[in-house]
């Protein structure tokens, strides 16, 4: 599914399936989460800026998904 959605999207970069959430555990974005009273593990929407030598830069941690672009550049 990622090789397609890669394809589709002409993404210039590579995708990554965190399967084991080992990744998300160590980041801190696996959590409990809720939905209509239910309780469930999830990963939480946050946004990592990461500069060329592997430096988190910006973490943002209240995405918001309509102008998250702006979020990013800064321009909010």
């Amino acid at each position: 599914s990622h090789r397609k959605f890669i394809e589709k999207q002409s993404l210039p970069f590579t995708l990554i399936a965190d399967t084991e959430t080992i990744l998300n555990q160590s980041a801190g974005v696996w959590a409990e989460k809720k939905l209509y009273g239910r309780s469930y593990m999830g990963t939480l929407r946050v946004t990592f800026l990461i500069d060329e030598n592997g430096i988190i830069e910006k973490i943002i941690e209240k995405v918001d998904t309509k102008n998250h672009a702006n979020q990013i550049l800064g321009k909010l």
